[in-house]
């Protein structure tokens, strides 16, 4: 067996977001709306990065909520911005997530987390599900002020970490994350929530998994 740095996303990997559907469907009536909330988010973060751009994540969060409610006929306001922070802070771990990085820190292997939001909100975001001891460290794309899947930030965290590319693991839920993991050379492992789908382009994780302790597991065993 080697050890490995195991990279985990944090939004819709560990965190659900379906927390915040009682948000939107207050705002909107449809709780479906944060769907698209959150596809208009990483559209607009993606974009932003493949130009050579950098945005802090949360600042385009704000602005994919007012989108959505230029496109559905309503005006957010201050306050309805600061709840949707307020939410994304508090979202709670998907129920496999525990026992996954419990399984890997038995194994011996590293366990750190790597998002485009912030590193306080990122902090908080673990503190509150009830994650941050499962972690030995809590890495942000805002450090090294590009968002993933632009290379930086998986380089940040291999040099903080002293490893070699393939010595790590990124495991998410996104398609576009593991590609951008595998571009730097890290192993893939992709687990679905919900919606969440593998690229239709040529690019095949390393492992995956119908949850997240399945995938653990996987990896555990390498």
């Amino acid at each position: 067996m080697i050890t490995l740095l195991c990279v985990f996303d944090v939004n819709e990997t560990l965190l659900d977001l379906a927390a915040l559907d009682e948000l939107f469907a207050g705002w909107f009536g449809d709780p479906l709306a944060r769907v698209e909330w959150f596809d208009t988010l990483i559209y607009s973060a993606l974009a932003v990065t493949a130009a050579g751009g950098y945005e802090q994540f949360g600042s385009l969060a704000g602005a994919a909520l007012a989108r959505v409610g230029e496109q559905r006929g309503r005006a957010i306001t201050a306050d309805e911005r600061t709840a949707l922070g307020r939410g994304i802070a508090s979202l709670p771990a998907h129920p496999d997530v525990v026992a996954a990085l419990d399984r890997l820190r038995r194994a011996g292997h590293t366990v750190v987390t790597l998002t485009n939001s912030a590193a306080s909100v990122a902090e908080a975001q673990l503190r509150h599900a009830g994650l941050r001891d499962s972690v030995h460290a809590v890495h942000s794309a805002d450090t090294v002020r590009q968002l993933k899947p632009g290379a930086a930030p998986y380089r940040q965290v291999l040099a903080e970490h002293a490893v070699e590319p393939h010595e790590a693991v990124l495991v998410a839920a996104h398609d576009w994350d593991l590609a951008g993991a595998a571009a730097v050379g890290l192993r893939t492992g992709f687990v679905a929530r919900g919606r969440s789908w593998r690229l239709a382009a040529d690019v095949h994780p390393t492992a995956e998994g119908g949850d997240l302790v399945e995938l653990a597991e996987r990896v555990a065993a390498w």
